[in-house]
């Protein structure tokens, strides 16, 4: 069973940085092929960056030039460099990751993944304020 954690939220003042990180573990997991979505109260779920193993990325489009998403190998963690924090950057933030069988149909599925199978973990608190 693979279980993704997260973590690196907080509260911020806008203007402020914040570094997320999602590791897996329970499971001999790696992907080369990660994102992240959040979810604010009374707002839909977003995607926000996902990455995949021949370095293509997707942003959303209100993120782009502030946020980053990096991953060193498919063994190492997934990071979200989140920078400039603006008061709509609040939410709950998920790291999700497709079974490595599908990675390539998760990817140009982005952001519309949820009819996939993922691994999904349970989430971290960012509030900018």
């Amino acid at each position: 069973h693979v279980q993704l954690v997260e973590s690196g939220g907080g509260s911020v003042q806008p203007g402020g940085s914040l570094r997320l990180s999602c590791g897996a573990s329970g499971h001999t997991y790696s992907s080369n092929c990660m994102g992240w979505f959040r979810q604010a109260p009374g707002k839909e779920r977003e995607g926000v960056a996902a990455l995949c193993y021949d370095g293509r990325t997707h942003y959303l489009d209100s993120v782009k030039g502030r946020f980053t998403i990096s991953k060193d190998s498919p063994r190492h963690p997934l990071y979200l460099q989140m920078n400039s924090l603006q008061p709509d950057d609040t939410g709950i933030y998920f790291c999700v990751a497709p079974i490595p069988a599908q990675r390539s149909r998760w990817f140009n599925a982005w952001p519309n993944i949820f009819d996939l199978p993922n691994y999904l973990g349970q989430g971290t608190q960012v509030t900018v304020s």
